[in-house]
């Protein structure tokens, strides 16, 4: 049997990686008290042939009986059976935005802020975090990308790197993104602005693409940029961080920046291993 333990901050999207574990096949119970924990894992354990996947949601809605998880987690390492922990999370300002936006108020917050009640909550699930094989960061998440993390981890069993990237190209007449860790100016290439019929087109079309690629210049650019990112990507992660922003800039964020965005994503594409998007901020403007 494949015991998954769904835990992490309120307001993280456990509720939402829930459905997608019933989608997925899983047998959810969400909100189990931990004093029935044990008996619940004997009882699944028996019937693993009709419920082999089984997802159980533990979180801070467990109170004063929270620290007893340890005792559970001590046992079920000591009876050799096997068990994962999925840790959601996201930022303190993310999780203010979306308690607001919900008009629901943090269950250990009571009468005050909303952020006291979340620094109460990371202390007091920092053991679960510590102990957990999975802390994946909701902050800048759709529906759509935690399926498809979780799709990769458990459905397709790929090697799991905790690190969100952002390829974003952008131009900078509009300013450098606030957000970006590593800015690259790709000015320097040739501009399909001064050409009439590129002029309306973008950095998707195949066109510009290729005008902006012309002379080796941009091939030997991004090869060597590849090399570096390749480089870097694990040390980020082994530092712990779990979101990269690589920003991409040209004069209008149309074309040059567009194109080069593209295959900076479609080159890390293959390697596959940590899950990566590509937006363009100032496509659409003049």
């Amino acid at each position: 049997m494949q015991l998954l333990i769904l835990t992490g901050m309120s307001g993280s999207g456990k509720h939402t990686a829930f459905k997608i574990f019933e989608d997925f096949g899983y047998y959810c119970v969400d909100n189990l008290p931990v004093q029935l924990l044990s008996d619940f894992v004997e009882l699944a354990w028996k019937n693993q042939k009709e419920h082999p996947l089984v997802a159980v949601g533990i979180d801070i809605r467990s109170g004063q009986s929270l620290p007893l998880l340890k005792e559970f987690l001590t046992e079920m390492e000591g009876e050799k059976k096997s068990y994962q922990i999925i840790f959601l999370d996201a930022e303190d300002e993310i999780l203010l935005k979306r308690y607001k936006e919900t008009r629901r108020n943090h269950p250990l917050a009571g009468e005050g802020r909303i952020l006291s009640g979340v620094e109460q909550e990371r202390k007091r699930l920092d053991f679960l975090r510590s102990r957990a094989d999975y802390v994946i960061d909701t902050s800048h998440l759709l529906v759509r990308d935690l399926r498809s993390e979780l799709r990769g981890i458990f459905i397709e069993h790929e090697e799991y790197m905790s690190l969100n990237i952002t390829v974003l190209s952008f131009g900078f007449k509009y300013g450098i993104p606030t957000d970006a860790d590593l800015v690259f100016d790709v000015r320097f290439l040739p501009n399909p602005y001064y050409d009439s019929k590129l002029r309306p087109l973008t950095g998707d079309d195949e066109g510009v693409r290729e005008f902006v690629m012309r002379g080796g210049m941009g091939e030997e650019f991004l090869s060597h940029l590849e090399s570096m990112l390749l480089f870097l990507i694990p040390h980020y992660i082994e530092e712990g961080k779990n979101q990269l922003v690589i920003a991409v800039g040209c004069t209008g964020g149309r074309h040059r920046s567009v194109a080069i965005a593209n295959e900076i994503y479609g080159r890390l594409s293959e390697k596959k291993t940590y899950l990566l998007k590509c937006e363009h901020r100032d496509i659409g403007k003049q």
